[in-house]
């Protein structure tokens, strides 16, 4: 039986984080750019060239980090001049781990910007 880690909300951060960052590194990111890390809310962060990403899960009781790495190409991240995070739907989620174009996924205007 495998467990599953369950994700309400998913919320992009526009500016790179250093790969290096460990848990508490990251958790202080989540902090400082969402305010809180909001149980059952996953945080995405990518390095600079966008070639690695990190995301940043809590579960309701503990923290969950992941990272992923694309062996060719970039994921396609958000422009930071569209401010320091975005909401970003499940559709989106799962074109954007695959490095596809994930903000012409859903319907116009599903990412907000906040």
């Amino acid at each position: 039986m495998a467990a599953l880690i369950r994700v309400d909300a998913v919320w992009l951060a526009t500016e790179p984080i250093d790969m290096r960052a460990g848990t508490e590194t990251a958790l202080a990111r989540v902090v400082k750019v969402f305010g809180a890390a909001q149980p059952y809310h996953a945080y995405l962060f990518a390095n600079r060239r966008a070639n690695r990403m990190k995301v940043l899960v809590h579960d309701g009781i503990g923290i969950w980090l992941c990272a992923r790495r694309l062996n060719q190409g970039r994921f396609l991240w958000a422009n930071a001049s569209l401010g320091t995070q975005m909401a970003v739907t499940r559709e989106q989620l799962d074109a954007l781990v695959l490095g596809l174009p994930w903000q012409r996924v859903g319907a116009a205007g599903v990412i907000t910007v906040v």
